[in-house]
């Protein structure tokens, strides 16, 4: 099998032996062993087979299978959640004195751990603009060990050029972690660009149902038994459950991803036309500093649309009071669209001056456009603007 819709609904576990139509659950924390021989040689990695379900289980390999895969990866681990993916990663490859050489603009917890938790173990990181390539040369350091960077990013938009990135960090010996979770696989395949581990908060589009938390890390092999080590016995492991419903959930990526798509450029088209509007980022817009890179590298756009509305945080936060269909939540990637305000939310622990360096002022919002008729968000978008620009005149 080739293509990815007839790969997302068609890799699946071994039965239960029952024939199911449907991959069942295998909802146990422990298994048997035929004898103990046998216990003895799965313990000693002599033969592959499940053991504990912190280490496997037939839920999470199928998931991770079908999410290598997609990807264009060799291997893979789930993790409880797209942070524990981001914290697994650096927490398996870095060392007391390693250097991190990360994209300014990352997720608020991101940058947590860059800035506040990785200091404490002795190590290092520098930022890089992501439409500032000519300054990424001055930033490596010897003792750079890892780049990170999310594309499109949040809440941003700002994007790279995955080529160009890993043939820069093939050149430093670097390893690169890409942030996929605002593209999926389905719309662009950091692997295939030269990244050696693409990550995903599986909880956004890969659920795509606001129903549940995991992560996922792809990559090599050798990386991934890396991470292995390291997650076997630090724990932060997915449940059998949370497994199954995202295995399920990418039988849908594709159709899901297609209408976000779709109905995020018709919002950021209209967005960009409206006077109270005073900057709208998007990557198939071709007002996006980064329009032919975007088109060099994704499928479609995604469902993420930032924009910054004229009146600062006072109209921000009435704009988003007045929205009737919108829910107004930290979430993203799901059926319903939602609107965010990362000064006070995702990145309300950043300072002023951080926020400003990554484009995030007191006017701006996230939108994550849903599945809804895109009529209906669009009335909703407009009334919101008429009714807040009225309060404010």
């Amino acid at each position: 099998m080739s293509n990815f819709e007839t790969n997302a609904i068609r890799i699946q576990a071994e039965r239960s032996g029952a024939k199911e139509h449907s991959v069942p659950l295998y909802l146990t924390s422990s298994y048997k062993f035929d004898d103990a021989e046998d216990m003895r040689a799965l313990f000693a990695n002599e033969r592959e087979g499940n053991i504990y379900s912190r280490y496997s289980n037939p839920n999470t390999s199928e998931l991770i299978e079908k999410m290598a895969v997609l990807e264009g990866a060799e291997a893979g681990w789930a993790t409880a959640t797209g942070m524990a993916a981001i914290f697994t990663t650096f927490a398996a490859f870095l060392k007391s004195g390693d250097h991190v050489l990360s994209s300014r603009s990352v997720f608020g917890s991101t940058h947590q751990l860059l800035v506040n938790v990785f200091p404490k173990w002795g190590v290092t990181s520098t930022y890089a603009d992501l439409d500032k390539t000519d300054e990424w040369e001055s930033l490596i350091q010897p003792n750079t060990k890892l780049i990170f960077v999310e594309t499109p990013s949040n809440p941003g938009i700002d994007i790279i050029d995955l080529e160009w990135l890993g043939n820069f960090a093939k050149k430093h010996k670097a390893i690169l972690v890409v942030d996929n979770c605002f593209a999926t696989p389905y719309l662009q395949q950091p692997i295939k660009y030269g990244a050696h581990l693409s990550i995903h908060s599986a909880t956004k589009y890969i659920d795509g149902q606001g129903r549940t938390l995991g992560g996922l890390i792809l990559g090599s092999k050798e990386l991934i038994t890396e991470i292995e080590a390291f997650a076997r016995h630090s724990g932060p492991a997915m449940s059998p459950f949370n497994a199954w419903v995202l295995s399920k959930s990418l039988e849908t990526l594709a159709v899901r991803m297609d209408r976000h798509c779709e109905n995020a450029l018709k919002v950021a088209e209209f967005l960009e036309s409206n006077q109270e509007i005073e900057v709208v980022k998007y990557p198939l817009l071709k007002s996006h500093p980064q329009y032919e890179i975007a088109k060099k590298q994704m499928r479609a756009g995604g469902g993420i649309v930032t924009f910054v509305v004229k009146g600062g945080y006072d109209r921000a936060s009435k704009f988003m009071d007045a929205l009737k269909m919108f829910s107004i939540s930290a979430n993203l990637g799901d059926t319903r669209s939602i609107a965010t305000h990362p000064a006070s939310s995702t990145h309300s622990k950043l300072s002023e001056e951080e926020r400003q360096q990554v484009g995030i002022s007191q006017g701006t919002i996230r939108v994550s456009i849903g599945l809804e008729h895109i009529d209906d968000i669009l009335a909703d978008i407009k009334q919101a603007l008429e009714l807040t620009k009225l309060a404010l005149a």
